[in-house]
């Protein structure tokens, strides 16, 4: 399990260990994590985190393009930078080259219902802290 404090929001989310075992030992391994989220650009209801050059060599494992509010991706690299999508409404990922599909490695199980207030702060008042510990 994993303790993400986004803004003033607390959320618990389950590693997706069985469908995306790589991706979740890849993030496991940067744990504790800080950095900062913003609106996404091309994705509708969500925000990202750019990862930028980081690699994580993880390929495509339980990838989608239509995650579900508070399905957490991580897109590998490739087409467009390294980045994690969070979700809080409907959603397509994407980047200005079009659609893009992440690895589903994390579901929010706690604090679901604070997802679409996040998403407003993050889309009004940009920027926020984020971190995400084991617990």
């Amino acid at each position: 399990m994993v303790r993400i404090m986004a803004g003033p929001f607390a959320f618990t989310a389950r590693f997706e260990e069985e469908s995306a075992p790589r991706t979740c030992a890849a993030f496991k391994a940067l744990l504790p994590f800080r950095n900062k989220i913003i609106q996404a650009r091309w994705s509708g209801e969500a925000a990202w985190i750019p990862l930028g050059d980081l690699r994580v060599d993880v390929g495509f494992e339980n990838h989608t393009s239509h995650p579900a509010p508070g399905e957490i991706l991580l897109y590998p690299g490739g087409y467009s930078e390294t980045e994690i999508l969070f979700p809080y409404g409907a959603t397509m990922f994407a980047s200005k080259l079009g659609q893009l599909a992440g690895n589903h490695f994390l579901t929010v199980v706690e604090g679901r219902t604070r997802l679409r207030a996040l998403g407003r702060l993050v889309l009004w008042e940009g920027a926020q802290d984020i971190a995400f510990e084991s617990i």
